[in-house]
């Protein structure tokens, strides 16, 4: 994305924030955001009970049903816009407009509840979207190595597997700095 700023060149980057209902999406989004962070929440319904898995998150009251949004001004003249996805099946219509012109994305993990990764990776690696998958490190949940969670999921090597918290801003810049380096390493490897 490219634009304007003041003296002349504006360049944004777009990272999407992908993973399962409840693992902490619009935490991290709002966690790094510069601006009041965009959230489309809405409280869970008793129609959405019986669709609506909450085993591991019980706690959990809210949903996202269109998307979040947060900005992070890197430098004067560039910008990180975070775009966090719908965690449930029936909100995914959106993640298409959502990945035009996305840089990278997250797939932030809950290793409570891990399978529910397989989709958001599924979906960017069948669309060639460079993606981190970001395990956040919830209390009370058991913490696995970095190989592990790459074996369950059955990651390539290039995937990189991080761990974070997604309530911590400095944790979560990390994560996005890992987006960042692997697109462009990406990028450069298809232009070479």
């Amino acid at each position: 994305m490219r634009g304007t700023k003041g003296d002349g060149s504006f360049v944004a980057v777009k990272i999407l924030v992908a993973g399962g209902f409840g693992a902490g999406k619009t935490t991290l989004v709002g966690a790094v955001s510069e601006i009041r962070p965009l959230r489309t929440e809405e409280r869970l319904s008793a129609a959405g009970r019986p669709v609506d898995d909450t085993h591991g998150v019980e706690g959990k009251t809210t949903t996202t049903v269109a998307m979040d949004f947060g900005r992070i001004d890197i430098r004067e003249g560039l910008a990180v816009y975070l775009f966090g996805t719908p965690g449930q099946d029936r909100f995914w219509f959106v993640w298409d407009e959502l990945a035009q012109g996305a840089l990278g994305a997250v797939v932030l993990a809950d290793t409570r509840r891990l399978e529910d990764c397989f989709p958001s990776v599924d979906y960017f690696e069948r669309r060639g979207i460079p993606f981190v998958v970001a395990v956040n490190c919830f209390e009370g949940a058991q913490l696995y190595p970095a190989d592990q969670v790459r074996d369950a999921l059955d990651l390539g090597a290039h995937v990189p597997v991080v761990l974070c918290d997604a309530r911590e801003r400095d944790s979560v810049k990390e994560v996005l700095v890992h987006v960042v380096e692997l697109a462009l390493t990406e990028r450069e490897s298809v232009y070479s």
